[in-house]
Parts: structure tokens; sequence; C-alpha cells
């Protein structure tokens, strides 16, 4: 493929300057031989009309025809030719008479017009175009075996014609140039812009998002700056939660890795009593389950992000998983000094993965437990609202401030002022779980009353489905 050198400028006055001369073209083929045609069919008409009254004044003793036809001539303005007819079935001429004298009247020996006179006994137009000029034909048929033959000159009419062509051919050659120009100057202008915006994405390709795009253009390339810009904001988000995650992960890996070291060399090194070996057992078990914990939240973050994350399709009673989440964390509750109650009306059924709404779950009763004083009352209730089925995790603590409700469902968010426990993970993942479910965490806070709902597309209770198909 041939290269054209100057790219898009040069290929955008290359093309303005073929439509202009591709109008200019058009014009020229449909303008000149219009005009053209108009003009000969005048000619035409005006030696017709002179040539037929003329004609039947041909006298019919031939010794007369040379000085009538010269006549005619000087009336005409015409050459005139006086043809006798020889033969019937297949009429040929004979030239008689010649306004032209001293001339040969060879040329006009065999003249096609004339002869189509001569056959069809009618008057014939036609026009003739040889080395010696282009003229207009009129043959008039005359008594019963002579034919009269006006022929004008086309040259005076036809010079309007040429002077149309030359002044065309000069406004074409100028409208060229002027498309060529403009054409490079307004392609210029694109270009200029089309490459600030590859300057650009240049540097947004290396990693630089801190310069804005900017264009002042209200057409597609400026709309195509406006949507540059939004890329780079959004590519900067995502560069900085990159940032973000990867220093908040080698924190949270790092925390219990140093805590669990730490504890081996006292371990190794000193000489503990049973007591302390089993507290620090005891501690270093915690930091291995706060560990696995977190490398299995990583994991899932990865797969959600590869979307290889899995959920099942199946009816979920969420009765059954609000009493489970009540028998598991009990314990934990009791042991932070908080109330922890169920409530269900043995109704709530949706379409979802067990596993992951018993995981969902834990992460929103872990939250209120970590994140209220103790003596703070958390209700766990399932319950249905139209078409959905909802989880609901509701406490009576002091609440999330207005401008945190959202962030806390970022990775690796903590609300400030909350006790440093977790990775920060467990909402981020449970609102990503659930939107693989088709449903949604929502988050309502208040002062004194923070509510955190899962919810869930509704299905009919499974004893119901049975007793249908029974």
């Amino acid at each position: 493929m041939v290269k054209i050198p100057g790219g898009i400028r040069v290929r955008l006055a290359l093309g303005l300057v073929a439509i202009v001369a591709g109008a200019l073209g058009t014009a020229y083929l449909i303008v000149v031989p219009s005009l053209e045609r108009q003009l000969v069919d005048a000619r035409l008409d005006e030696l017709e009309k002179q040539a037929v009254p003329l004609a039947d004044q041909l006298p019919a003793d031939t010794l007369l025809w040379n000085d009538k036809v010269e006549e005619f001539g000087v009336t005409g303005n015409a050459r005139v030719v006086a043809f006798r007819v020889l033969g019937a079935s297949q009429p040929a001429l004979a030239v008689v008479a010649d306004s032209r004298r001293g001339e040969s009247s060879r040329d006009v020996a065999q003249n096609v017009t004339a002869l189509r006179a001569a056959e069809t006994r009618r008057l014939e137009r036609g026009r003739l175009v040889d080395v010696s000029g282009d003229y207009a034909e009129v043959a008039v048929p005359h008594a019963e075996d002579a034919v009269v033959l006006f022929r004008a000159s086309l040259a005076d009419s036809l010079a309007t014609v040429r002077l149309v062509e030359r002044r065309l051919l000069v406004a074409t050659g100028f409208a060229l140039v002027l498309a060529l120009v403009l054409g490079l100057t307004a392609a210029g202008m694109f270009a200029h812009r089309l490459r600030r915006l590859e300057a650009a994405a240049e540097r947004i390709a290396g990693g630089d998002f801190d310069a804005p795009i900017v264009d002042r253009g209200d057409d597609e390339i400026g709309q195509l700056a406006v949507t540059f810009d939004r890329m780079r904001v959004r590519l900067a988000q995502l560069d900085n939660a990159r940032k973000e995650f990867v220093a908040n992960a080698s924190h949270e890996l790092r925390t219990p890795l140093f805590s669990i070291g730490g504890f081996l060399e006292l371990l190794t090194d000193e000489e503990l009593d049973e007591e302390t070996r089993d507290e620090f057992l005891s501690t270093m078990r915690s930091q291995v389950e706060r560990l696995t914990k977190l490398s299995t939240d990583l994991l899932d973050l990865s797969r959600m992000d590869a979307g290889q994350l899995r959920v099942e399709r199946e009816p979920v009673d969420l009765s059954s998983v609000v009493a489970t989440l009540g028998r598991e964390l009990e314990h934990v509750a009791e042991a932070s000094g908080h109330v922890l109650d169920t409530e269900s009306d043995g109704r709530a059924w949706c379409t979802a993965d067990e596993e992951r709404v018993l995981q969902i779950g834990r992460a929103l009763v872990v939250n209120g437990l970590v994140h209220t004083p103790a003596g703070t009352r958390l209700v766990v209730r399932a319950r249905v609202r139209g078409s959905r089925a909802e989880l609901e995790v509701a406490d009576n603590g002091p609440g999330i401030p207005p401008q945190q409700r959202e962030a806390v469902f970022e990775r690796f968010y903590r609300v400030e002022g909350g006790v440093a426990s977790g990775s920060g993970l467990g909402l981020a993942i449970a609102r990503e779980v659930a939107r693989l479910m088709d449903g949604g965490v929502r988050l309502e806070s208040t002062p004194g009353r923070t509510v955190v709902t899962l919810e869930l597309p509704g299905t009919e209770p499974v004893e119901s489905c049975e007793t249908v198909f029974t």
C-alpha cells in the first residue's frame, strides 16, 4: 500500500480537491454539451426557416440553377448545393449547381443529409464535422428529382461554447488551487488537534495522568478530547486504586507475618513458662487465621476482577441463613459485649448461592460487631419486600458519617476512628458477590441506627413448589 506523505492533512486536502474537481467536472459535462446542443439546434432552426421558402423558388430549368443557388447562398448566408436525384429504388445524387463557384463540389457529392432527404422525400437536418470545419445542414426535397442542400458554418455559434469551456476550465483550475490551499489549512488545523490528542494518549500510555486534555472545539474532535479526558481521570483513579491496593495488601500481609516472626523468635530464644507459651501460640494462631482470611478475600477479589468467580443459582431459605449466623456468631458477640438477636417470618426465600449468602451475612454482622461499641444491640432479620428477599443487619450504634457511607464499600477502606481490625475487604467483596447474584447491598445510617441490607431475587418457598407439582 502506497503511503501518502503528509498523513491525514494531505488526505483531507486531496479529498476536498477531488470533491471540487468532481463537482466542476459534473457541471462541465452537464452545461457544455447542453449549451452546444441548444446552439446547434437554434442554428438548424434558423437555417430551416430560410431553406424551405428558398428551395421552393428553384426553377424547373436546370440551366438556371447556378444563378439561383448563388442567390440562395447570399440570402441565407450559407453554401447552397442543388442535386439531381438519379434512380428511384436506390437514389444517387449528382451535383448540378453549387453556390461556391470555381471550387470542387466533391466534398458534397455523397452528402448524407441530402441522400436521406432523397430517400425519405422529407426535409432532413444534420450536423457535419470534418477537417474543414463544423457545419449545420438542411436538405429540402424539390419536385420529384431534386434536392437542395443548405450548409452553414457553426463556428460563430460554437464560439460561445468554446468561450464557456475556456472560462469554466480557468474557474476549475482556480477553484482546485483554492480548494487545495483551504483544504491544507483546514486539514492542518484538524491534524494539529489530532496530534495533540495523540501526544496526550502517549502521555497516558506512559503513565502520566496529571495533565488534563483540553480542546476548545465543539465538534467531533472536541467530543473525542472530552472522552479522552474522562478516560484519563478514570485511569488515574484506577492507577491510584491499584497503588493503594498493593500498598494496603502489602501492609495487611506484612503485619501478621512480622507478628508471627516475632513470636517465633521469642519462642525459640527465650525460656518461657507454659502459660506464656500458650498465649503466644494462641496469638500466632489468630494471626494465621487473619492471614488465611485475607488470602481468601484477595483470591475472591482477583477472581471477581478476572470475571472467574462463579456463583450457584438455587433456592435459599434466608430464615435458615439467619439462624446459622446467630449460632456461629453468638459467642463472638458475647465476647465483645454485644447483644445479637435474630428475627424471621419464615417466608424469605431467594435464588442465590447459599455459601456466598452466608459469607456476606458473616461480613455484615462482623463489621457491625467490630465497629460499634460494647453494649450495642445487633438484629439480623430475614424478610420479603415485593419481589425481593432481604437479609438485614441493624444496630443501634453511633452511625456512619454521610461522607463515608459509600466509601465503606471500597477496598481496604476503614471508617475513621474505627477499630483497626480486619482487612477492609469484607463490605467490598459483599457488594461485588451480591451483584453476581443479581442482588445488591445498601447502607442506611443515622445517629443511633445503622442498617445494612443484602437484597436478592425472591422465589417461592420450596415447600410451596413441591405442593404445586404433587
